[in-house]
């Protein structure tokens, strides 16, 4: 009730837009979506005197002698820091901190909902690759993982390697990851719908932000034939002089073909069409793919190719989309991988983990795949028990489990 002082939610009838039109999404939203919860009495003062002083002296001294039990005695063990910097949010691009807090409240209840872990929204007023760093780093005794979320590219591939080598918890960035395990998963499936190994196909992806970077390193862990990654430039090889860092390295494991120029010139014969990127794909250079091609057209709100011209050519059709099948959503893999490497305590989230996360995601449809499904629903209730569970026994497997 106090809460409700400070913060009252207001009914839908109150939920208007900037020019006072009714919008469900205002009235949802008013208020904010999440709240923090006791989950101990605070009844009378004996409920008091344990919640907080005196008795709560006793168990800080039992820390500060014996750190790791901050563990069992605390929400460390359960609680991720949602942190963003606003620079990169869903569709929207760079709109600031303040703007990108309804995503990581979303985020938040997301990781509760899906995979039973407490999650913070942390929305930081800098840009600065070494303040955001330096930020999280100071932060992170209060958490038990840090999920970096809407950072830009390339700035978080750095940031995500530096607080990897800096703490000793798992630190994931899902727009990499998340999209990348979830991608497997569901390219796995389709391979199998149409008896083919993921070492028979070769994919192109449209995009080399930090989407396409990892789902193509994630499809080479996984044994696929080729992958081709593309720019707005065209195909990422090693002759082209205007390549990042990030890739050139992408180069460097990419495009055994030696492909050259443009997209549609990648496609000629592609088995998989990955878009992490948005544009437009033109129909011709679909219709030059391989037959029963796999297309995952992911950008939001509209796909690259739209999924009525994409099941004229392809075997199995997959957007971002939740109101066409197959939708590619981080939420099937995110809340089960913290879910399990927080379980056993993991000092970092690997290859390996990731690995048995698409694994344990594509079985779960395994024996019930169809065209129109090759990745669960989010709202499927065997998902997250399965990635959980995956997660932690390669995480025991790698030897980075705690407990």
């Amino acid at each position: 009730m106090a809460a409700e002082i400070v913060n009252p939610r207001s009914d839908s009838k109150s939920g208007t837009d900037a020019d006072g039109a009714f919008d469900p999404a205002f009235a949802l939203h008013r208020g904010g979506k999440m709240a923090i919860q006791a989950t101990v009495p605070v009844r009378d003062k004996d409920d008091l005197s344990l919640a907080y002083t005196p008795g709560v002296a006793k168990v800080c001294s039992a820390i500060a002698e014996q750190p790791e039990l901050v563990h069992d005695y605390t929400w460390k063990s359960q609680v991720v820091a949602v942190v963003t910097d606003g620079t990169a949010v869903l569709g929207l691009g760079d709109i600031g901190p303040e703007a990108s807090l309804p995503v990581m409240e979303g985020k938040a209840i997301l990781f509760k909902q899906f995979g039973g872990v407490d999650a913070v929204p942390i929305a930081l007023g800098t840009t600065d690759t070494d303040e955001i760093i330096e930020t999280v780093v100071r932060m992170a005794p209060s958490f038990g993982g840090v999920n970096l979320e809407d950072i830009s590219a390339p700035r978080c591939f750095e940031i995500e390697r530096r607080l990897q080598e800096a703490l000793d918890i798992p630190v994931f960035h899902d727009d990499q990851h998340g999209t990348a395990v979830v991608t497997l998963a569901a390219l796995r499936n389709a391979a199998k719908l149409t008896d083919r190994s993921l070492g028979q196909l070769r994919a192109v992806i449209s995009g080399a932000g930090a989407a396409g970077v990892a789902i193509a390193k994630i499809l080479i862990e996984a044994g696929i034939g080729d992958v081709a990654v593309c720019d707005r430039k065209g195909i990422v090889s090693a002759d082209r002089a205007d390549l990042t860092d990030v890739k050139r390295e992408v180069a460097g494991f990419t495009n055994k073909g030696r492909l050259t120029g443009s997209l549609e010139d990648a496609l000629d014969g592609a088995d998989v069409f990955i878009g992490v990127s948005g544009g437009t794909v033109p129909e011709e250079a679909v219709a030059k793919m391989a037959k029963d091609s796999l297309i995952f057209a992911m950008a939001n709100p509209t796909p690259e190719i739209h999924p009525d011209i994409a099941h004229k050519y392809a075997a199995v059709v997959a957007t971002g989309r939740s109101d066409y099948p197959n939708q590619i959503n981080n939420v099937l893999a995110f809340p089960g991988i913290f879910a399990g490497a927080m379980q056993v305590r993991a000092s970092q989230i690997t290859e390996g983990m990731k690995l048995a996360a698409a694994e344990a995601l594509a079985a779960v449809v395994a024996d019930e795949l169809s065209a129109d499904r090759v990745i669960p629903s989010p709202f499927d209730e065997r998902v997250a028990p399965a990635v959980t569970a995956a997660v932690a026994a390669a995480a025991r497997a790698e030897g980075v489990a705690r407990r």
